[in-house]
């Protein structure tokens, strides 16, 4: 990491990796203070996307395994075990409005993806 890039970072924020490192269009997990997190590259709207690795209905870290595609205009996850959407953005459940997994700010600063970790 270059200096100017930690110059740039707050406190809250961590560099997680290259946006190159990233597959388009499909999930990838990372551990940031050591919280599994799933990234999501979208490229048709050119974002990242941060939501929790651990799907609440299974109980396990799968999140990032789950298949990427859109309910009306909402971005969404489908989780990999029982099939529950989570919106990229929110990490609201569509099918239970009273489960939400945490959803991470993120930001692509010199080519770097860089999620906030205040959540």
């Amino acid at each position: 990491m270059n200096t100017r890039m930690v110059n740039e970072l707050k406190s809250s924020e961590v560099d997680v990796c290259a946006l190159t490192d990233l597959n388009e269009n499909a999930g990838t997990a990372a551990l940031i203070d050591e919280r599994q997190i799933a990234l999501f590259y979208v490229k048709k709207t050119e974002q990242v996307y941060a939501l929790s690795n651990y799907d609440p209905f299974s109980e396990v870290n799968v999140i990032s395994r789950g298949i990427i595609g859109s309910i009306g205009d909402e971005l969404v996850v489908a989780s990999p075990i029982y099939k529950q959407h989570f919106n990229l953005e929110t990490g609201q459940c569509l099918e239970d409005e009273s489960v939400c997994i945490n959803a991470y700010p993120v930001k692509i600063i010199n080519g770097r993806v860089v999620v906030g970790t205040n959540s």
